[in-house]
């Protein structure tokens, strides 16, 4: 999965559509960024718009929007209910995929760095990004507002982290963090009453309820030595939750938002509810997702329901996601369809065509087409993925074989790894291809002048030197496959081991085929350092390769005879 961090700045205009499509459409501009969603709102007069990319598309696409918030909206003249202190009031970074935190601050300071320097906006920043903990929470950042900010700047205190100490009279102060991802949730109820939800809400969430003198709602309340009221805490961290009636449903819901989704996640969520409202002798008849979500939330949600079954968590993402959506209703009271709830999917369904995305006969067809890609490279990714996906198989036969049953988190540990093997090395199967196609572009540039030609020249240095990473990438990916056979090879159920011998092969081949590809790159490569340092890793993963290969192949071999 790419580097992924979604962006949700607010703006301070909300009814004026043709100031808010330019602001947007600033941020689409930057290659790499997805729009996914533009929420304004007339009496707030502010608009949240949410977008992903990588961490540098990510912060080109916020800067391009305060630039464009900042030419375009003049804050002497904003109203509006919603709290605000700057023509873009806030710009917090959320990683969703294989983005640490040291690295969504990074992006939260590069961008307040260039809004402060290049557009002269003060900027605070704020969450995990503060350099300053009283500065975490946005509304002290905030208090005081645009009116109040003229006279709060000139404190020492309220210094900015980038740009002038000046308030800026048209465009204000901006707020730039990284926070958590949240996730806003609603677990359905078979009652109408607001009071027996509300309930179940306090049972789960942080904040729990008020201790009574006899523990009922109409006692009297339990005082510290403070004189503060005690509080029981609820079942779940890094959860607010209260209860209400929607009456477009006809039910009553326990909305909550989920502000920790590592250490809380959306599954469960909905178990506690599960187990709140049983005591309490109702039923949860589903739930829903109010936005998007991270794909990692269905995937957790699926691998946790099989756990409950006592099945295999070696499923495919796809079949993870179906069950997740299955087991916790989310299509009770309306349609959820991934590919435009989850974050990754909306993303993919924009991308460009892949080959991954082909079924079998048009794969074939495509690489046997006039076309030079798809060719060894990716075919030999598809190998490797195939060769994994057998030895995957054969641990979910065997995690699922009666008798076996004290052996299920054994295999089931090599069906979750094959898994892993399997998508890593199908990505690589499109991405071998769009090296190939940099080489050919890079070939295709002028080369009349002087400066031409060594733009040229350097540019097909890079993409040679690309297109023999991807391959040995292959390589070194197909690798972990070896382990997964040897234990199937070993402990798996015998009437697979055919298949074993199958994934073997193909996992040899992938090897050596991506070797070839390494080699063939390798040729026109000038830097004889990155040359020798490809060369020598080739020979080192065909070496362990064809090792693992014969280890395996004859206990295979002695099985089947």
């Amino acid at each position: 999965m790419p580097k992924l961090i979604e962006c949700v700045p607010n703006f301070s205009e909300g009814r004026d559509l043709n100031i808010i499509h330019q602001i947007t459409a600033a941020i689409d501009s930057v290659d790499g960024v997805s729009l996914l969603d533009i929420d304004p709102g007339a009496s707030t007069n502010r608009t949240v718009v949410t977008f992903v990319g990588s961490p540098e598309a990510a912060v080109e696409g916020a800067f391009r929007g305060i630039q464009k918030a900042a030419e375009l909206i003049d804050m002497r003249k904003q109203k509006g209910a919603h709290p605000r202190m700057g023509a873009t009031d806030v710009c917090p970074f959320i990683p969703v995929s294989d983005v640490s935190w040291g690295e969504a601050i990074a992006c939260a300071e590069s961008l307040g760095k260039r809004v402060g320097e290049e557009l002269k906006i003060p900027v605070y920043l704020y969450e995990k990004a503060a350099k300053d903990p009283a500065r975490s929470n946005l509304a002290f950042v905030r208090a005081g507002e645009y009116e109040g900010f003229f006279e709060k700047i000139k404190d020492k205190a309220w210094k900015p982290d980038f740009g002038p100490a000046v308030f800026n009279e048209r465009a204000g102060a901006t707020a730039i963090g990284a926070r958590e991802f949240l996730v806003a949730y609603n677990v359905n109820l078979n009652t109408k009453a607001v009071r027996r939800a509300t309930s179940v809400a306090f049972d789960v969430r942080e904040n729990g309820r008020v201790k009574t003198s006899d523990g009922t709602p109409a006692g009297k309340r339990v005082l510290d030595a403070k004189g503060e009221p005690e509080r029981i805490p609820g079942m779940l961290k890094h959860v607010k939750a209260i209860g209400w009636f929607v009456e477009e449903y006809g039910m009553a819901q326990v909305s909550m938002n989920l502000t920790n989704i590592e250490e809380t996640p959306l599954h469960a969520a909905f178990a506690a509810c599960e187990e709140a409202a049983g005591k309490r002798g109702l039923r949860v008849t589903g739930s829903e997702v109010v936005g998007m979500l991270p794909k990692r939330c269905l995937l957790d949600a699926g691998r946790y329901f099989l756990r409950r079954q006592n099945w295999s968590e070696g499923a495919a993402d796809e079949e993870l996601i179906d069950l997740a959506i299955r087991s916790m209703g989310l299509n009770e009271v309306k349609p959820f369809d991934p590919k435009e709830k989850v974050i990754e999917l909306k993303i993919a369904a924009k991308a460009k065509k892949s080959l991954v995305k082909l079924n079998l006969r048009q794969f074939c067809n495509e690489t046997l087409s006039d076309s030079p890609a798809p060719g060894g490279g990716s075919v030999a990714a598809l190998m490797g993925a195939l060769g994994a996906s057998l030895g995957g198989m054969v641990a979910n036969l065997s995690a699922g074989k009666r008798g076996w049953d004290d052996r299920l988190d054994y295999f089931s540990g090599f069906a979750v790894q094959a898994q892993a093997v399997k998508d890593e090395l199908l990505v690589l199967v499109d991405e071998d291809t769009a090296a190939f196609n940099e080489v050919m572009a890079a070939f295709a540039l002028a080369k009349d002048s002087a400066e031409e030609k060594a733009a040229r020249s350097a540019a097909i240095q890079a993409a040679n030197k690309y297109a023999a990473e991807i391959p040995l990438q292959v390589m070194a990916t197909a690798l972990k496959s070896y382990p997964i056979l040897d234990a199937m090879a070993e402990d798996g159920n015998p009437a697979s081991i055919s298949d074993v011998g199958v994934g073997l092969i193909a996992t040899r081949a992938c090897i050596d085929g991506a070797g070839l590809n390494v080699l063939v790159n390798l040729a026109g490569l000038k830097d004889e350092e990155a040359r020798s340092a490809l060369g020598k890793r080739v020979r080192e993963i065909s070496t362990e390769s064809e090792a693992e290969f014969k280890k395996i192949s004859e206990a295979v071999e002695n099985k089947i005879v």
